[in-house]
């Protein structure tokens, strides 16, 4: 296993990291983001990957339900 990257200067001073990502529903997509605790995009994509499933069903969820602003999912990690 490899070791995880250290956060960068700029990323200690962005603090938590996020990651976009689309779902497409029929012939439209829609963008998608998720808010994590890491401190890394590295260590955030790799969350977003290891629990895409998941993550993806929220994301559905929440376009299915119109929970979204400005035509954007957004999604925390608790």
């Amino acid at each position: 296993m490899s070791k995880l990257p250290k956060p960068t200067a700029q990323e200690i001073s962005e603090g938590p990291q996020s990651v976009s990502f689309q779902i497409a529903n029929g012939n439209a997509r829609h963008g998608c983001i998720l808010q994590t605790r890491f401190p890394t995009k590295v260590q955030a994509q790799k969350y977003l990957l290891a629990n895409w499933p998941i993550i993806e069903k929220m994301a559905r969820d929440a376009l299915a339900a119109g929970t979204f602003k400005d035509g954007q999912i957004k999604l925390v990690m608790i």
